[in-house]
């Protein structure tokens, strides 16, 4: 995938430290999707809150929404619901998503009623979630106001968290797959849900491309593109950078924002030793022919990234031609627990300050 990179240049600075907005604090925009990004933010709120000035902060986090998916009359929006939960201390945190002690009763008189289908469970307390948001949907709410309540709720405008849905536009990332070839005749082309080829499927269907209904008219939502344009840093946390980030980036005006703002834009890479941590990013690869690497996935980012964070066992691998300007450093980059994460975080604050800002005016 090829990029003409344009991005103004840093300021010539040795030392650089993050700035303050106008009220204080520093002003950091996130993009995310689920489990590795909620729990690198959560991390990251962890690093903040044993600095001095991190009452002051001021986090935006700007979710994938290509995940959502309507299941028995109601809207349900997986990463949305596990920032909240992650962030808000309610998460299973064996898992990464749903609730902690759950019960699943709703579920199985579902299942016993004969209800489809079945491979998407929701439990009890979650199902409260999205019977809400279902609810202030249908009173013509657009999602990021909703998304405001369930936040409020959960308690993040207190920690300094925004949470924003990157549009209200509702978007449905689609997988389209080829049944079984018969004899001689090739396999049939269909599309599926995401949430069916990756919880039902297990991504063990090869996919042959992503499609996303929607995205052609989808807008961001409001306060997305400010947020980006207006930051002191942007990161990228290590969420899958094709259904997740990639979707983000697809939103129009996303993107062009992304490669205008004067914030360092730092990613944190969620391949580790030619392999994703959690999940399936390799098998959302391969239909972009894109190599399952740090390298590879910051090529994805070529346009708009300053600053690269990898893991130590990817620290000889060099970064696609053209990305030469780009700072990268290693370290571990495993999140065993919050404190790791932490770490993590406060590695990619730390690229974001050696990098700078950039400068208006000018091209590289």
């Amino acid at each position: 995938m090829n990029y003409t990179r344009v991005i103004p240049p840093r300021q010539p600075l040795v030392c650089y430290k993050l700035p303050a907005s106008d009220n204080g604090g520093m002003r950091i925009t996130a993009l995310t999707g689920g489990v590795g990004g909620a729990r690198f933010l959560r991390g990251l709120l962890h690093h903040l809150s044993e600095r001095a000035e991190a009452d002051r902060a001021e986090v935006t986090v700007i979710g994938n929404t290509g995940d959502d998916i309507t299941l028995y009359g109601l809207r349900v929006c997986p990463d949305l619901d596990t920032v909240l939960y992650t962030l808000g201390g309610g998460v299973e945190d064996d898992q990464g998503w749903g609730r902690a002690d759950e019960t699943f009763h709703a579920q199985e008189e579902l299942a016993a009623l004969g209800v489809r289908p079945q491979w998407f469970r929701l439990g009890d307390r979650d199902l409260a979630t999205h019977v809400a948001r279902s609810q202030w949907l249908g009173q013509g709410m657009p999602l990021s106001a909703v998304t405001t309540r369930l936040a409020t709720r959960w308690g993040l405008p207190e920690q300094g968290v925004t949470l924003l849905p990157v549009t209200d536009t509702p978007i449905e990332t689609h997988v389209v797959v080829r049944d079984q070839a018969s004899g001689t005749e090739p396999g049939v082309e269909r599309a599926v849900h995401f949430q069916q080829w990756w919880v039902q499927m297990r991504a063990e269907v090869p996919a042959e491309r992503f499609t996303v209904a929607g995205l052609d008219r989808a807008v961001p939502a409001p306060g997305v593109l400010d947020a980006i344009r207006e930051a002191d840093v942007v990161l990228l946390p290590p969420s899958n950078p094709v259904v997740s980030i990639g979707i983000i980036l697809g939103v129009p005006g996303v993107r062009d924002a992304l490669r205008g703002t004067r914030a360092p834009v730092v990613g944190v890479s969620p391949i580790i030793g030619g392999a994703p941590v959690r999940g399936h990013a390799d098998a959302c690869l391969a239909p972009l022919g894109v190599e399952v690497s740090a390298a590879g996935v910051a090529g994805l980012y070529g346009d708009f990234l300053d600053g690269w964070l990898v893991d130590t066992r990817d620290a000889a691998s060099p970064l696609p031609a053209g990305m030469r300007s780009v700072q990268v450093r290693d370290r571990d980059l495993l999140m065993r627990d919050v404190r790791t994460a932490a770490g993590i975080a406060e590695a990619a604050l730390d690229l974001a300050a050696a990098v700078g800002p950039r400068t208006a005016g000018a091209s590289v």
